[in-house]
């Protein structure tokens, strides 16, 4: 993204960036392997598996088990697994889900600039809307799209060209802001600027090494940074607008 250039569309991922979510999913995880007899999981675990959505997360999970006893594979099917996981994910979702620290205030600070904003996650809609809903964030979005609200989800590239056709913004106008390696590919798929925050998930791994465009401390900085952009877009074009009489 060039100097100057204006930001018409911010889209955001869920978890490891909005809020932090790993305790409720870590829980909801650990409630549904000791269903199936399986000793519960440590939580450091369980969060660097976040980010492709919670069956993947789930199947991921089994598969460290397994490798781990081969005999679980005969007896636990992953399939009553994950139904357990979706029932057990119904009661915590949202229960502990805590917005980071500036998170609540950029997307007031966006809002009142007049910047629409869509939540893109690979957590199923239904779940994303519960921590949206439960943490006060909801009213914050004019899109929320969920790992299965499409035919596909990040990081395909079709993701954040479908939220730019949708809120009739230029694709060259919207950036994205995550906090994996998935966010970084899922724009650079779509042609979109990426940039992230560095207190997310990420596998456990430092974001650097997905080299993002640019690395925000918090979300308010990202969001002074839009606004800083836009009000000189804004006065550049009131100059040239004012050279052309």
């Amino acid at each position: 993204m060039g100097p100057g250039m204006r930001i018409d569309l911010v889209t955001l991922d869920l978890d490891g960036t909005l809020v932090d979510t790993a305790l409720e999913i870590a829980e909801a995880a650990n409630r549904a392997l000791a269903e199936h007899g399986i000793e519960r999981r440590p939580e450091a675990t369980i969060t660097r598996l976040i980010g492709a959505g919670t069956r993947e997360l789930m199947l991921r999970l089994l598969a460290q088990v397994f490798i781990e006893r081969p005999a679980l594979a005969q007896s636990v099917a992953p399939e009553a697994v994950l139904a357990s996981f979706e029932r057990h994910y119904v009661d915590t979702a949202g229960t502990s889900a805590a917005p980071y620290p500036g998170c609540r205030e950029a997307l007031v600070a966006l809002r009142d600039a007049g910047v629409p904003l869509a939540c893109v996650t690979n957590k199923e809609a239904r779940h994303a809307h519960r921590v949206l809903e439960a943490t006060g964030l909801d009213g914050y979005f004019q899109l929320v799209v969920g790992g299965d609200s499409l035919p596909e989800k990040k990081p395909h590239r079709s993701v954040l060209l479908h939220v730019a056709r949708v809120l009739r913004i230029d694709p060259k106008r919207l950036v994205h802001v995550g906090d994996s390696s998935v966010d970084v590919e899922t724009a650079r798929n779509a042609g979109v600027t990426a940039w992230v925050v560095p207190y997310g998930y990420n596998g456990g791994e430092p974001i650097e090494g997905a080299a993002p465009d640019r690395i925000f401390a918090d979300l308010l900085e990202m969001a002074r940074h839009v606004i800083a952009l836009r009000n000189t877009s804004a006065a550049s074009e009131r100059c040239d607008a004012g050279a052309a009489t």
